[in-house]
């Protein structure tokens, strides 16, 4: 029997590169999207060629994909090297975001749009590209949202738009896709480390930051929840409480 399949977007480090590794762990083979590979251009440590090692690994089959979320036509194409890879997909993690600087009447209208097309239209087009080969089987949606969705004072208007309306997606996928796919999100009210977050926060150490496993927790529980459980938005908190996330963690 084929293992199922997941795949996670931002997956060349923080969070992404360790929900990777644990869904490995798991039991699943993994499709590793992102546009940071081996040569690239990014300044910040981490590639998908590096997180699909760690997945092989750990026993399971990794797929290595350059990908712009923010082009539906890469997506698009990613979903047809998935399926002709695996043959399958049972889930997907809309995890990529990014969060521009600066005072918002100042913005640029390309920095704007930036935020948009990663934080907004690259998890519709995960989700329009990917689910129509989920529905008969039955899949799983995960999005991850921020406390920013509800905390506007943090200062970048553009991140609290675009995670809101990600929950917002949420919500209304859950409901077209009822009892097909289970659809949900985690609005990460921590501070989770991963180096775009301690960039975007100018940290230098990892002090006071938790341990990215206890999102890897939160992804794992929802995978293993029925079809039928569907439209949430559940913060680690919530989930600690619940029992299904671990405790205080460090980074």
């Amino acid at each position: 029997m084929s293992r199922p399949v997941v795949v996670i977007t931002g997956a060349s480090r923080g969070i992404g590169k360790q929900l990777a590794i644990d869904f490995a762990t798991a039991g699943y083979d993994v499709a590793c999207l992102a546009r940071s590979t081996e040569g690239g251009a990014s300044k910040l440590p981490g590639t998908i060629d590096e997180t699909a090692s760690l997945v092989v690994a750990e026993g399971g089959r990794a797929l290595p994909l350059a990908v712009d979320v923010r082009s539906e036509e890469e997506v698009m194409a990613a979903a047809a090297k998935v399926y002709a890879e695996f043959g399958r997909c049972d889930m997907v993690i809309n995890n990529a975001a990014i969060a521009p600087p600066g005072n918002s009447l100042e913005m640029s209208g390309k920095l704007w749009r930036l935020g948009v097309d990663v934080n907004v239209n690259g998890p519709f087009y995960v989700i329009r590209h990917f689910c129509p080969g989920m529905l008969e089987s039955g899949g799983r949606v995960i999005n991850i949202s921020s406390a920013v969705s509800v905390t506007p004072e943090y200062g970048r208007i553009n991140y609290t738009t675009t995670k809101r309306a990600l929950e917002g997606m949420t919500e209304g996928f859950a409901h077209e896709l009822r009892g097909k796919i289970g659809v949900n999100c985690i609005r990460l009210e921590l501070a989770v480390w991963s180096e775009g977050f301690a960039a975007t926060l100018g940290a230098t150490n990892k002090t006071g930051f938790e341990h990215p496993v206890v999102m890897s927790d939160a992804c794992l529980w929802l995978a293993d929840q029925p079809i039928d459980y569907s439209g949430h938005i559940l913060t680690i908190g919530q989930m600690r409480e619940m029992g299904v996330v671990r405790g205080v963690t460090s980074a």
